[in-house]
This record gives structure tokens, sequence and C-alpha cells, in this order.
């Protein structure tokens, strides 16, 4: 087209009313960090990190499958695909909502610590803190009892067919995402000093690379035994004797006892209400109920006039976290042994009461906790046609776990056992046939006793703060669900730790790029240490139902590989 000619048509445009910016399909709706829409379909929906285990769970929906059904093969998938961040050697915890019921369930599919392994074992090794990797700090792989407990209740289809397509997968091959390339090289490095790990991980002698084909034969017959076996055929069968045999050989205390014993747990899941949304978590020994206490506290304040990104906005919700985190540290474990005040912890009352503590112009260098008488993960989430949903978060902790790997099974066992305190009369404190705290949390929402939202944030300690700034984003500042990830993030390192560690000079406050610079220097100057973090700040995946148009919407985060897909 000449210039004369391009001159003519866009005064034609201009005189017609048709905006010039228009013309050219750019993205003109939604907030300016959006990444894109959301997806919307009416039938189903899936968003997990990876889309060849999106497009996985789709198919087990459109086979007849229930949500749970393909959020369990998408997790079977995803442990082959992304080992980095999961795997049948982790645990796993999930909320579900129930058409049928009407009703919201809780599942902890996370695993004990080893009965041999007792206090005085730790004291005659001079143990001060649990170590990240090796034998130690393994405990009792929770996820593939999750998954048959999951199934017996919620499933549709029979139980080996969830396992074909992850099998397939193992056996043919699927390339290699960039970012999990990274990540591969990352623990490559660390762990493959340990044995099984190189021949699972490195059969080339070295990680695989962006675009190439990775097979993990070993783990598609684990799979395969699965599939026929069951839940027994792990921790009854050959495989616990194959992790029994392998666990003495590195000196280590999980044992085939500990595997035939294991069983998972059903539990309410526990609420606040945020200016008329129930926000449900999760209650101990993991860590959701600190997005309660965060959202409590918020609560009391106009966040909306505040606005996104604001100074005051940033300041309060630190504080609230530092606030919500020394309770976690102090009061967080497995209810089973510790007394655990979690009615109160996440009481308005209670809320108010530490609200008093935040000076709404200079940060604290530490808190107390209340005085109350009482690390990489994978994230998914589907629903189908019925208006079933699963909020649904696995993981190995430490992204590959503790680079145990049981010879010829295709996979690492967790090191979950670091996050147990050595300090005696810590709720924390690590007792045999214990379950450490733990990190990873899903999130489901109702509105007047409908499921609006299923989501989650994985990323250790960011998790609770993931899941209150994804509330807030939604409710406070209007965002649509996509929106609502891809917004810029406030992280916070520093407070204690239930492990024993104690907050000092206040930590330090990292956000992601999109925040104002003028920000940044109101908030150091009010006392806040600004640092500056390449990442660490979650990765989101949301479902979200429109009842009044009888759709899904589905959101995935952009700073992982994932997919939300639908139909």
């Amino acid at each position: 087209m000449s210039i004369k000619a391009y001159y003519f048509k866009c005064c034609f445009w201009i005189l017609s009313g048709i905006p010039i910016g228009l013309i050219s399909q750019d993205r003109i709706t939604g907030k300016s960090f959006a990444t894109r829409s959301e997806i919307i379909a009416q039938n189903g929906m899936a968003a997990t990190s990876q889309p060849l285990a999106t497009q996985v769970a789709i198919d087990i929906l459109k086979k007849g499958g229930s949500a749970i059904d393909a959020a369990i093969a998408a997790n079977a998938c995803l442990g082959l695909m992304e080992p980095t961040g999961c795997g049948i050697g982790g645990d796993l915890f999930a909320i579900i909502w129930d058409a049928k019921t009407q009703k919201l369930y809780g599942l902890n599919a996370s695993g004990r610590s080893p009965a041999s392994l007792t206090n005085e074992k730790l004291n005659a090794l001079g143990i001060q803190r649990f170590p990240a990797y090796g034998p130690l700090p393994v405990s009792v792989p929770g996820v593939v009892d999750g998954w048959d407990q999951l199934h017996k209740k919620f499933g549709k289809i029979p139980f080996s067919d969830l396992f074909t397509p992850a099998i397939h997968y193992a056996e043919k091959g699927f390339p290699i995402t960039e970012l999990i390339a990274y990540y591969l090289k990352i623990y490559g490095e660390n762990l493959s000093k340990y044995d099984g790990f190189s021949n699972t991980y490195m059969p080339n002698g070295k990680t695989p690379s962006k675009g190439e084909i990775f097979k993990n034969p070993d783990l598609a017959k684990t799979y395969r035994k699965i599939a026929n076996g069951g839940r027994d055929a792990f921790y009854k069968g050959d495989i616990a004797r194959t992790i029994d045999v392998y666990m003495k050989k590195q000196g280590g205390y999980l044992n085939y006892e500990d595997l035939a014993t294991h069983t998972s747990e059903w539990i309410d899941p526990v609420s606040t209400n945020y200016r008329g949304y129930d926000v449900w978590e999760l209650p101990p020994n993991g860590q959701g109920i600190a997005a309660l206490q965060i959202l409590n506290i918020l609560e009391l304040y106009d966040v909306a006039e505040m606005g996104f990104g604001s100074a005051a906005y940033i300041h309060l919700f630190t504080e609230a976290k530092k606030l919500a985190f020394e309770d976690r540290a102090k009061y967080y474990a497995d209810m089973n042994f510790a007394n655990v005040p979690v009615t109160q912890l996440i009481s308005k009352e209670y809320a108010r009461e530490r609200n008093k503590l935040i000076n709404p112009i200079r940060a604290a260098k530490s808190y107390d906790p209340g005085d109350l008488k009482a690390h990489e993960t994978i994230y998914l989430t589907v629903a189908d046609k019925e208006g079933n949903m699963i909020s649904l978060i696995q993981s190995n902790y430490r992204g590959m776990g503790s680079g145990m790997t049981p010879t010829g099974l295709g996979f690492v066992l967790q090191d979950r056992g670091e996050l147990f305190s050595l300090e005696p009369g810590h709720n924390n404190y690590y007792q045999p046939g214990k379950r450490p705290f733990h990190t990873i949390i899903p999130c489901f929402v109702t509105k007047d006793g409908k499921p609006w939202v299923s989501f989650g944030v994985m990323g250790g300690a960011m998790q609770p703060l993931g899941h209150a700034q994804i509330i807030i984003n939604l409710i406070d500042f209007g965002m649509n669900l996509q929106e609502a990830g891809d917004a810029p993030r406030i992280q916070h390192d520093g407070s204690s730790e239930p492990t024993g560690e104690k907050m000092t000079n206040g930590g330090d406050l990292f956000l992601e790029s999109g925040f104002n610079y003028e920000v940044i220097r109101k908030l150091v100057a009010m006392g806040h240490k600004v640092g500056f973090n390449v990442g660490g700040y979650g990765g989101y995946q949301a479902i979200m139902r429109d009842e009044s148009n009888k759709v899904y919407l589905g959101a995935s985060e952009s700073r992982k590989d994932g997919q939300a897909a639908g139909y």
C-alpha cells in the first residue's frame, strides 16, 4: 500500500470513529501487566504447570472422567515431566468441591517420619538440624495413597486408566521445556553424587537440555505396577521392598514397615470470611492458615482505597505477614502430636489484637508470636461438567527432594524431614511417626455456599503470601482471574521458622518487577530492607466458576510453563 493510500485509509478510520490503535488488533482490555485473557469453557477446565499435562487432564474429562480422575492423571504426568517439582516420592494435599453433596472435602496425604529414627539416635549422631539432602530427612511418600483415596471417593473411570498417558510419555519420551532444563541442570550438579540419580536423570552423562526428548523407562515400569496393583503395589509390594533395600544401603531409616503402615487422612478445611467470600485452607501440619491470618488483618483496612502497588498497602501486607509467620513458627505442626489453636489463630478477635502491634509508618524489626493456650512444588486444578472441582498441590520439597533415587524406580524421595525442629518442647519437635511441618497448601473460595475459585500458588514460604495476594487482587482490586496471577508480587523472607530460626532485623522485602521506584523509596524510608530477587514469587493456576453464565474461567502462571485449557 502506498503512503498516500494509507493516509486516506487512516482518515477513513478516524472519520468513522474507529480508533487507529484498534486496527492492529492489540490487546486492549485488562491491566497493563496482564499476559493474556482468561480461558473460558462450558464443560470442563484444567490448569497445570505443563501444557502436555493439561491436555492429558482434558482428555480424561472428555472420556467421562471426573475432575479428580483428570487431576490424578495430570499429576502422574507432572511427576515425569516436571520432576524438579513433584513426583511419587513426595506428598500431596487437596481440597475437593463435590457437586453431589455440595460440600468441601480436605485430604492430607503427607507422610510421617521413620519409626526407627528415634530422638536418641539423632542425639547420638550429633544432629543440630536436619540436613537438606541425603537419607536422613526422608519421610514416607504420601502421594500414591493420596491418589488412591481421591479415586475411591470421587473417581469415575478405572484407576489403571489414569496412568496410561504418563506411561506412554515415559516410554516414548517428551521434549524438555526450557525452565525444567534449567532446574534439572542445577539439581544435577548437587544431587548426581547420590546413587541412582544419574542413571535416571542424566542418562547421557548430563541432564537433558531444552527441546531434548527425555524418557524414563524405570518410572514407566513403576507406574505400570501401580496401575495394575493399586496403592498396595507401592506401599506393600516390590516398590516398597526396593525402597527399603536402597535406604538401608544409603544409611537411611525409612523402611518397609513405615511404607506398609502409611495412611492418608480426610480432614475438614477451615475458613475465614473475607469481605463476603469464604476462603478455605487445610489446617496444620500445613501452613495454609497463615493466609487466613493475613487476610483477617488486611480486612480491618480499606485496601481498595490504598490502591494496588501503593507503599501503604505493601507495608501493611508485609507487617501482617510478619505477624502471621511468628505464629506459624511457634504453633503450626502435626495436630496428632501438638495442640494447635487453629480456631483462635484464625479468629477475627485475634486479628484485631495482633493488628494493634502494627506501626502504620514504620517496619518492625521483630514480633513475638501470640500468647495462646492451646520450597519448589507443582499445583494443579481441574473442574468437570458435573460441577466437581479439585485444588491439588504436590511436592518433593527442595525441587528434587533428598536426591535419594531408589534403584530402578525412576523417582526421587522427598526430604520433608528437613522441616522438623530439634528444639525440645517445640510444637514441631521431631518425633518418630510424626508428620513434619509442611509448606504446600491448596486453596478454595466459596461465595454464599457455592464454589467460586479453586487456586494455588506454589513456592515454599511464598505460598500463604501468594494466596492472600490473589484473594486481595480479586476482591479488593477487582482484577480478573488471569490478572490476579500476573500482577507483580510481594515476597518477604526472614521471618521466624518452624525449624527454630528467629527473625532478626525485620527480614527482607522483595518486590517483583513492576512496582514504582517512588513506592520503593517510600518503603525504604519506612524501614523496610527492599531487595532484588529474580525468582521465588511462586507458580499460580486457577479456575473460577461463573454460575450466572454456567461457564468456567481458567488462568495459568505466566512465570512458568503452565497452560489453562477447557472444552
